[in-house]
Parts: structure tokens; sequence; C-alpha cells
């Protein structure tokens, strides 16, 4: 897929990992929504944005994707504003042990909620155009973060999801590829603060804190180069695409 002036949607779009995946997509010639909570950040890189690539190229829209209502809103501005919506990156995401549940809802069923009202813009059977989806997973989506179980486990769900909708994708012609992203520790808020919102796993910080330097740690743009391979390579669906400071890889699964 070439990027030149196709639509892109991404959450937690203002800081991190998706404000690099926003600049790449930019950079290659897509329109971008932004979607974020953090409205000073959102509207600061609106501001830089403008200036690089002038007015028309990007669109900030304060959405949280715990409410269906916000991000229903969100998609029809885009889908009116730039004329419908091609890719997604289901990006936004927290880490904390102690609120579990809030985890839960934005990690995964966020990722879910996003996809489904984004599909009826992009699906060919709702008159959508087709085009791709990616969701950041984790390298905890693959295998176990110790610290870190529900983190963990909506993680392993995000990449779960990827997988079984681009299986349905394919045999109900939606027209839609999927696939997940899941990089190893990156230079982001959430890395450091990582440490301090284990709860109740809070004594395994140390042990944390030793994996981290012992792998490593990504640049976001080393992130946002993995999403732009997925999103542009058309043979790519279904993927878990592990990606390590050293390297990457795609992950190989075994047949049911």
């Amino acid at each position: 897929m070439a990027l030149d002036g196709k639509i892109a949607v991404v959450t937690g779009a203002a800081l991190g990992i998706g404000k690099a995946i926003t600049e790449t997509l930019l950079q290659n010639g897509a329109k971008v929504a932004l979607l974020d909570l953090n409205e000073t950040a959102g509207k600061s890189l609106m501001e830089t944005i403008n200036k690089l690539y002038g007015q028309g190229r990007a669109l900030f829209l304060n959405c949280n994707v715990e409410s269906e209502e916000q991000i229903k809103a969100a998609l029809q501005k885009t889908a009116e504003t730039f004329g419908g919506v091609d890719i997604l990156c289901n990006n936004a995401g927290i880490l904390n042990e102690r609120t579990w549940e809030k985890t839960v809802s934005i990690n995964l069923v966020g990722v879910i909620r996003v996809t489904y009202l984004a599909l009826e813009h992009m699906s060919k059977l709702t008159g959508g155009r087709g085009g791709v989806i990616v969701n950041t997973a984790s390298m905890a989506g693959i295998g176990p973060l110790f610290s870190c179980p529900v983190y963990t486990a909506t993680k392993h769900g995000v990449v779960g999801f990827t997988r079984a909708m681009a299986g349905a994708s394919t045999t109900s012609g939606y027209g839609v590829r999927f696939n997940a992203l899941c990089p190893s520790f990156v230079q982001t808020n959430l890395l450091s603060t990582l440490t301090s919102e284990l709860g109740q796993f809070a004594n395994l910080a140390e042990s944390t804190q030793q994996l981290i330097d012992k792998m490593g740690i990504l640049n976001v743009s080393d992130v946002a180069e993995s999403v732009l391979e997925l999103v542009t390579d058309e043979t790519k669906n279904g993927e878990a695409l592990l990606v390590f400071p050293k390297g990457k890889n795609y992950m190989t699964f075994p047949s049911l």
C-alpha cells in the first residue's frame, strides 16, 4: 500500500510511539487524525505538523478509547474531513497493575471497540475501501512479563484478536488486513514509570529493571518504522512482528 493520499487514524497519537507513528505516516504522504486524551500535547504536535506540512494534513481530536460515543464522533469527523479511513493504528495503552481493570479496558477492550467502529468506515462490506489495521501489542503479548500479569494478558489478547480478525476479514471479504506490532522495551513515559506501577508485584521491580538493562531499549522511531512495514507490505496479514534493539522477526504460531 502506497501511503500518498491515504487517511490514517492513530490512537494515543500525541506522545511516544503514537507520535512517532503519526510523524512517519505524514512523512510518507498520508493524512492523519490524531486521537488522544492529552489535549496539550496533541495541540502542540499539531502546531509542529502544520509548520512542517501545512494546514490540512492532520487533525487532532480529543478522544477516550473507553468511550464509544467519542470514538464514533472522532471517526465520523475524520471521514467527513478527509474522505474516509484507510489505516487504523490502535496504539493507546497503559501499564498499571494496581488499576488492572482500567488496563484491561484501555489496552484490550479499547482496541476491540475502536476496531469494530472503524470497520464501519473501512470494510468493503459496509461501503469502505478496505485498508489495514495495526495494533500495538508488546513482546509481553508473545511471552509473559512476570511483574505485569494483567498487562501481559491484555497484550496476549491483542495478538489473539488481531490474528482472529485477519482470518475473519479474509474469509468474509472485509478487504482489511490486520497485524500486531510487538516491541520490546521502548523509550517512552510508560517505560520510565514501569517499575513504580507494579502494584502487588512491586517486589519484582529490581528483576524487571535488570531485564530492561539486559535487553536494551528501542527508540520510538524504530517502532514506527516497523509499523510502516506492516502498513505498506500488502503480503502481511495476521502477523505478529516482534521488534528488539538487535533486530526483528515475524512470529510463527502453531496451526489448529
